[in-house]
Order: structure tokens, then C-alpha cells, then sequence
């Protein structure tokens, strides 16, 4: 996926808002100032840090030697994934997505509730 195809992606989603809090080179999309994706704008190849549920953040790792252990990120929760073209679009499109879920779940229960609502009315 090419960077501009990925904040596009990352932009779709209800609430999402983009900022550089780490400097010019880190974008970094929130909903309710909660992250969700942070992207490497200097790195070649770049890479996008998504959160992730453990289990399926191992699973990840394993199988794809471009999932790594989230970089300056909590390892457990999150996965570095370098855009080298070697994860299908799919799936990395499914990863921002269950990225967004598990920010959203963590919002108080009415932002929650919206945001799931929204969500299942979102088109790709």
C-alpha cells in the first residue's frame, strides 16, 4: 500500500483526526485523541505502527517477517508493520481496521457505542 493510500485509509474512519505530535516526520491518526496509527514519513521503506491484540499480534509476527514488535511502542499490544509491499493490502487494510477497534473499545461507553455504530455503517 502507498503511503498516501494509507492515510487516506487511516482518514476514513468516523472521528479519525491526523497530527504530528512527535515531530514532522511522525503522523500519527487518533480518535478522541487515542492513537491508532503512527507512520514513519522518513523511513525507507516506512512503516506504520498499529495496535493489536496479543495473541493476534504474535500470530502476525510470526507469519510475516515485516510485522515486527511495535517500535518504541509497547510490545505486547502493538506491531511495527514495515510497507515493503510483502503484506497483502487485505490484510493490512484489516489490521488498521482492528487497530481503530481496539482504541475505540477502550472509550467510554457512549464515544464507544457511537463509534461501533458509525463503524458498521462505514464504507471502505
Amino acid at each position: 500500500m502507498h503511503i498516501d493510500d494509507l492515510c487516506t485509509f487511516c482518514r476514513s474512519f468516523p472521528g479519525a483526526c491526523e497530527r504530528f505530535p512527535f515531530g514532522p516526520t511522525a503522523l500519527v491518526f487518533a480518535v478522541e485523541g487515542r492513537m491508532f496509527a503512527l507512520i514513519s514519513l522518513d523511513s525507507v521503506p516506512p512503516w506504520v505502527n498499529l495496535k493489536c491484540n496479543p495473541d493476534w499480534a504474535t500470530a502476525l509476527r510470526e507469519q510475516y517477517p515485516a510485522i515486527r514488535p511495535g517500535y518504541h511502542m509497547n510490545k505486547r499490544h502493538w506491531n511495527t508493520v514495515v510497507l515493503d509491499g510483502s503484506i497483502p493490502h487485505t490484510l493490512l487494510c484489516e489490521m488498521i481496521r482492528h487497530s481503530y477497534e481496539c482504541v475505540i473499545a477502550r472509550l467510554p461507553r457512549t464515544l464507544h457505542e457511537r463509534y461501533r455504530t458509525e463503524l458498521s455503517q462505514w464504507q471502505q
